[in-house]
């Protein structure tokens, strides 16, 4: 007697199309979780090259502060420089309740930086006006001046060491690079 072959039912061919299609599924979302990954990437890349550009900046701006006589920087030097601090503006545009600062009427543009981005950048000398710094109100670093020095021979508390008095200038950059990446950079020098 012979036998028939048996019946075959595709029971294989059905589990096999639902792992070629659960592969699939998975295949897709790697690709999009690497995508996403190479686009923050991009985008911190972006924001670490415009970072850059704002310490060009904070260089091109001091480099400009030590060229200025004591004098020059009593008053207001165009968009570059403003011998007062202006409190209550918001560089950053993020806070609602102060007016936004102009970037593009107020601060100084010295051309792209190495990289190409565009940098605009202020300079404001940490006084309540403009003016001598001797008659205005200024944040200062002062260094030396004790008088608890008996250095040549003086008596105890006698002889003061001269004490130095600097102004604070604070510098600000702003950086505008590809893909509208903006970045701010702040310094205080003296």
């Amino acid at each position: 007697m012979i036998r028939s072959p048996a019946r075959q039912r595709g029971a294989v061919l059905f589990i096999a199309l639902i792992v070629l299609v659960a592969m699939s599924l998975a295949g897709i979302a790697l690709i999009r979780g690497v995508d996403t990954a190479n686009l923050i990437a991009g985008n911190l890349a972006f924001k670490q090259n415009a970072t850059h550009g704002g310490d060009w900046a904070v260089e091109h701006a001091r480099t400009w502060l030590q060229a200025q006589s004591a004098a020059d920087l009593y008053n207001n030097a165009g968009g570059r420089y403003l011998a007062a601090m202006q409190s209550g503006v918001d560089f950053t545009g993020t806070d609602p309740s102060r007016p936004d600062f102009d970037w593009n009427a107020d601060g100084f543009d010295p051309g792209p930086d190495p990289a190409g981005n565009q940098v605009r950048y202020v300079i404001h000398r940490m006084c309540d006006l403009a003016g001598n710094p001797g008659s205005v109100n200024c944040v200062r670093t002062t260094t030396g001046g004790t008088a608890d020095s008996t250095k040549g021979g003086a008596t105890y508390g006698g002889a003061a060491l001269p004490s130095t008095s600097q102004i604070y200038y604070r510098i600000t950059a702003r950086v505008t690079g590809p893909r509208n990446t903006v970045s701010y950079v702040q310094v205080m020098v003296n």
